[in-house]
């Protein structure tokens, strides 16, 4: 008799625990069966609760746009860039003005007090850049930094709101930086329009709204100065429709658009930043002066593959998307998905397979490159993929997956423990030119750590480190604390090239360790079932993590097949797949199947965008 357990990670081995496996063993010997095993199997906790609520489905149709196109997660923000780019602004102008009205309109979701990556594709050079403008943990950062907080969930969401889950922010630095190497207009310009609405005010959104009653209770224990703006004095949240300004959110717009990035790196902004990260009264952090000052976004490569005729291109470490994207991809490309339909219990059992492996591996092997020697080469080489394709079966789960070992790794690794919250947003952005921006930004949580500073809020970004530097066995974890270090992320910023290297798809979500997935449904979606962009971003959400169970998205079609997924040894849960997927594609992009490679649609030779029913964003364009 053979009794396994799977166990996660982020919970200690108490000695409730202990007595329960001691109990099972009893009872098994008890049988008269002979022997009894129990096998306790470490896999990452992947359950954690949504931060940002769920706020429905608006149905969205393809919009078409023949000159360029912006797709991003609230209208007022997509309004914005599509100004910039009728005045001739190229890609990157567009994003900086989109990010400072999302700031404004989605704070819980990203701003100037957390991160971005970026993927860049430069039309005349035929060149394609990646930005990392993640945040660092500051220089007095420890491994055991957040022990006092492992053990239960009910802990690890006390150390998200306060100081010490907050890192070094960097979106400013990197969107500076890729502004001076591919700005076309003025940086004070892009400013504007989220000055001026900061200013006069902006009608709050019904999914702001939602959000903001779903964390009313935070945000009560959190007090000013985000108590009074997110809540009314007897502490009801802020309905739908109510005007929000927020004059100090423009004051500090200002100063940026006129000093640049360094007039929030040092002066004012910055010690205004240390002293409310450091001077919070019961979860104080360890961000210092200096490390503001010495904050730099990096260029790094992007990384690519093939799936089918396509080139796919992500983001390389410290986010683990690019390479998990990469991973599912070169393992789903072993079989025919095309005589699967989407919403077939073989789909989702296969796609979930390979699911499992590439978040084994990314659980095990993927942390900041600039601490860690990450295998990139080796977890997307084809030869490695085909292995990991060979152990899914059709008929059977593999249940909790083991990470394989790809050339160049390092087998003494423990597992990560980190939870991958579902917040965020994503942009994506073609302009006149032909240039094009994939940009995944965040505060992590949904309104990050809850200190707001100057307007904004900062962001939680430290808990994306594994709270446990070492597994049970000493083995050192490859996203565990250190100082000045990137945590692990998965923003998965998505750029498809043709056979020619001519940008076919820009795409991107957000949804914490989810994302990963969203990204690759839509992949799917566009290229082996011939669907446009909007249908592809449309469909259910599914998928698993380095566990056994198999999430379905709650009122789909998809729950139907819960039976049948159960049968097959997946451990099924039922839950609001919160994604936010912004897309761009050119030709109403089509799979392989269809002659030519490109559908002859309503949009032939323009851009089509599609923009997630889950949530509020949309996408609009220049003719």
């Amino acid at each position: 008799m053979i009794l396994r357990i799977a166990v996660s990670s982020a919970c200690s081995p108490v000695p409730a625990i202990r007595a329960l496996l001691a109990a099972l063993l009893s009872a098994a010997l008890a049988t008269g069966c002979g022997t009894a095993k129990v096998d306790v199997a470490s896999a990452p906790r992947q359950d954690a609760p949504a931060p940002e609520q769920a706020s429905g489905w608006t149905n969205k149709t393809v919009r078409y746009a023949a000159r360029d196109m912006v797709a991003a997660a609230n209208p007022l923000a997509v309004d914005a860039g599509v100004k910039v780019l009728a005045a001739g602004g190229s890609a990157i102008d567009a994003a900086i003005a989109v990010q400072m009205v999302l700031n404004l309109v989605e704070p819980q979701s990203s701003g100037i007090g957390g991160g971005a990556f970026m993927l860049y594709y430069d039309n005349a050079t035929n060149t394609l850049t990646t930005y990392d403008g993640r945040e660092t943990a500051p220089a007095a950062a420890a491994g055991d930094m957040f022990r006092d907080f492992r053990g239960s969930e009910r802990r690890f969401f006390a150390a998200v709101d306060g100081g010490l889950s907050v890192g070094t922010p960097g979106l400013l630095r990197m969107l500076e930086m890729a502004h001076r190497a591919h700005g076309r207009l003025a940086w004070a310009s892009l400013f504007s329009d989220a000055i001026r609405m900061s200013d006069a005010g902006f009608a709050i959104s019904p999914r702001l709204a939602a959000q903001i009653a779903g964390s009313a209770p935070r945000i009560v224990a959190q007090g000013d100065p985000v108590r009074r703006y997110f809540l009314h004095p007897d502490g009801t949240p802020k309905a739908a429709g109510t005007l929000l300004t927020n004059p100090e959110l423009a004051a500090t717009l200002r100063r940026v658009a006129d000093g640049g990035a360094d007039a929030f790196y040092a002066g004012t902004l910055a010690r205004a930043i240390v002293d409310k990260v450091r001077g919070h009264p019961t979860n104080p952090g360890r961000l210092t002066l200096e490390d503001m000052a010495g904050y730099r976004a990096v260029e790094r490569p992007a990384i690519c593959a093939d799936y089918r005729r396509y080139k796919v291109c992500g983001m390389g470490p410290p986010s683990s998307g690019g390479i998990a994207v990469l991973q599912t991809l070169g393992i789903l490309e072993r079989f025919d998905l095309r005589q699967y339909a989407p919403d077939s219990l073989d789909a989702v059992h296969l796609v979930s397979e390979a699911y499992r492996l590439a978040y084994a591996d990314r659980a095990k092997y993927v942390a900041d490159r600039d601490f860690v020697g990450v295998p990139v080469a080796g977890l997307v080489a084809p030869g490695y993929l085909r292995e990991r394709a060979a152990s899914i079966r059709m008929d059977r789960s593999m249940g909790v997956p083991v990470a394989g070992a790809p050339a160049g790794a390092v087998s003494r690794l423990g597992i990560d423990d980190s939870l991958g919250l579902p917040s965020t947003s994503h942009i994506s952005i073609v302009d006149r030119y032909g240039n094009a921006v994939s940009m995944t930004t965040t505060i992590e949580f949904g309104f990050g750590s809850l200190q707001m500073v100057g307007g904004f809020l900062l962001n939680n970004q430290l808990t994306d480190f594994a709270f446990s530097p070492s597994d049970a066995q000493g083995n050192p974890v490859a996203n565990r604390v250190e100082p000045r270090k990137r945590p692990r992320s998965s923003m998965s910023p998505t750029i498809v090239f043709d056979a020619e290297n001519r940008v076919e798809a820009i795409i991107g979500s957000p949804g914490g360790a989810n994302i990963i997935q969203y990204v690759v449904k839509t992949l799917l979606g566009l290229i082996d079932w011939d669907m446009n962009i909007q249908q592809a971003i449309d469909l259910p959400n599914f998928g698993a993590q380095a566990g056994a169970t198999t999430t379905i998205e709650r009122q789909t079609r998809l729950v139907e097949l819960s039976a049948g997924l159960e049968a097959r040894g997946h451990t099924v849960r039922i839950a609001s797949e919160n994604s936010g997927l912004q897309g761009i594609v050119f030709n109403g992009m089509r799979g392989p199947g269809t002659p030519g490679g490109l559908a002859r649609d309503p949009g032939a030779g323009r851009w089509a965008g599609g923009a997630d029913p889950r949530r509020e964003g949309t996408a609009a364009g220049n003719d």
